[in-house]
């Protein structure tokens, strides 16, 4: 993302080099969409499955995304601290059962912007049912999707589309 500064620069040299200012304004906003539809989206994926962080970084930085792995709660709790995504793939059960779910509470307050995906097996594993159709649901769960692993990767993509818009 351009910098205050740097923006204000590419404004002043389009406005110099165009010798003012009337019709500058919208080829500026031109060219600062344009660089803000072609910016890679960057994707957080924190699973202590190694397989499944490995398999999905591939597949997504295959599909043109910028992606940073962390297979812990705490690791990905020190990259927030550092850098936010564009958007988080989470599971849930990692170090501590509810790891998941706390996580998406951090990013939550830290930037309620960033959608979050869970990915989990707990319901085929414990029987348990829950989903973020609700918004009572969304009230306590603190995330934007809930995917049931194993996760087929266009059923990912399909919702990180949904989810940037």
């Amino acid at each position: 993302m351009l910098l205050c500064h740097q923006r204000r620069r590419i404004q002043h040299k389009i406005v110099s080099a165009q010798g003012g200012f009337s019709d500058n304004k919208s080829l500026f906003e031109k060219f600062f969409n344009m660089n803000q539809k072609n910016k890679k989206i960057t994707v957080l994926v924190v699973d202590d499955d190694p397989d499944f962080l490995l398999q999905h970084e591939l597949l997504l930085k295959n599909a043109g995304f910028d992606v940073i792995t962390a297979d812990s709660q705490k690791a990905a709790e020190d990259f927030l601290k550092q850098q936010l995504p564009d958007l988080a793939v989470v599971d849930l059960m990692m170090e501590n059962a509810d790891g998941g779910f706390a996580l998406c509470y951090h990013i939550k307050k830290r930037s309620p912007d960033i959608p979050v995906i869970i990915v989990t097996a707990v319901a085929s594993e414990t029987g348990l049912d829950f989903d973020t159709a609700t918004a009572e649901e969304r009230s306590w769960i603190k995330a934007d999707a809930l995917l049931t692993k194993p996760v087929r990767f266009e059923q990912l993509q399909r919702e990180i589309k949904r989810l940037i818009k």
